[in-house]
């Protein structure tokens, strides 16, 4: 069948909104049908050329929509079911999976390979394979991809938002929650207020901390983390380190979480300085390849520091079952979605959605399919 999609042919470059051909599902594999797709700064690494993958490339990995068609074997999901597509897939049976780990599934080894994990392609463009970004493709109308990439949610819930869960919130949120180990009381460091940050900013309030102070270079960032959950916010990590000081009896932060789009070894350096002994700093943002972090190791163990630097992916979620809690949060007035939505775009104007995440002109831009 024929699909518009947003194809990225070279890197640097700009997405082309284009028709694509997509195959009809395989076993264990279903058609579905994208009603929205949030943009986030991940799709735009591999655009400017920050991140290397395999081109051509449908790109978007934050989508939510509706099963249009099963293929043989899927038992788990029938035409008109609803989802939120995760970017990571989970197959339930692993060693990961089994430790309630899915966010690490073996089946992620696949993500960056090019094909789909049977070594063929599904989506087709003027003769050419394209490679489908996380195995999912979500600036396509129409994608075939695996049921271990899906979570099926309740049919009540507005698509044009919950595809937020499919990667910002519950990386942000789990990097406060699961990874930082924020507690009632804590003092929080959240550097960058794109979706990402906000999450965690939301998870860190969640779960109870004291003071959670945000840090962007941006004024209106700002002034929305503090709708979120922020008590304070900072334009710089210096102002940020020395009021938290200020407030700690010069202890620092319990964490410092890196959101922003590309952290480098200078804002881990940073990070590390300011959070307090035993505190933790949590890498959540995709840095560029870059020579390997000085960290000094004389702090981790030495002079009663016990300070832990922690990467995090997805947030340490489990996202079959953590989409659902999202939503129950959602739906409880507990976790603010829509208020994160800025602008919404239709597809074709998905370079502009892309010039102003760059620009710090939305908190989430979201495209309707």
């Amino acid at each position: 069948m024929k699909s518009r999609a947003a194809v990225l042919f070279e890197s640097p470059g700009r997405y082309q909104v284009v028709d694509v051909e997509v195959d009809e599902p395989k076993a264990h594999e279903v058609l579905v049908r994208y009603v929205a797709s949030g943009l986030c700064h991940s799709d735009v690494h591999y655009l400017d050329g920050s991140h290397a993958g395999p081109l051509p490339m449908c790109a978007g990995h934050e989508g939510a929509g509706i099963v249009e068609q099963v293929g043989p074997g899927v038992t788990g999901f029938a035409p008109g079911d609803h989802f939120v597509a995760s970017f990571i897939p989970s197959c339930g049976r692993c060693r990961y999976c089994a430790q309630g780990r899915t966010n690490l599934c073996n089946l992620g080894a696949h993500l960056q390979n090019g094909p789909m994990p049977d070594g063929t392609y599904r989506m087709h463009y003027d003769g050419q394979d394209l490679h489908q970004f996380l195995l999912i493709s979500t600036f396509s109308q129409y994608a075939v991809v695996s049921e271990n990439s899906l979570v099926k949610i309740p049919n009540d819930v507005p698509l044009e938002t919950v595809c937020l869960l499919g990667c910002g919130v519950g990386t942000g949120l789990g990097s406060a929650i699961n990874a930082a180990e924020v507690r009632p009381g804590d003092n929080v460091l959240v550097l960058g207020a794109g979706g990402v940050g906000m999450s965690a900013v939301q998870g860190a309030a969640l779960a109870g901390a004291a003071t959670v102070i945000v840090v962007d270079p941006v004024e209106f960032k700002r002034e929305m983390a503090t709708t979120l959950g922020a008590t304070h916010t900072y334009s710089t990590i210096a102002e940020a380190t020395d009021f938290v000081r200020s407030i700690s009896d010069g202890q620092g932060a319990e964490s410092a979480i890196l959101c922003m789009g590309q952290p480098t070894n200078t804002d881990v350096a940073n990070a590390f300085d300011a959070i307090a002994k035993g505190g933790t700093v949590v890498v959540t943002g995709m840095a560029a390849n870059s020579e390997p972090a000085a960290i000094p190791i004389h702090l981790l163990a030495l002079g009663g520091m016990q300070k832990t630097i922690r990467g995090t992916l997805f947030g340490m979620c489990s996202p079959p079952v953590d989409i659902l809690r999202q939503i129950d949060l959602y739906r409880a007035g507990k976790l603010k979605l829509d208020e994160m939505i800025t602008r919404r775009y239709q597809l074709n104007d998905i370079n502009s959605a892309v010039d102003d995440l760059a620009e710090g002109r939305n908190i989430r831009g979201v495209v309707t399919l």
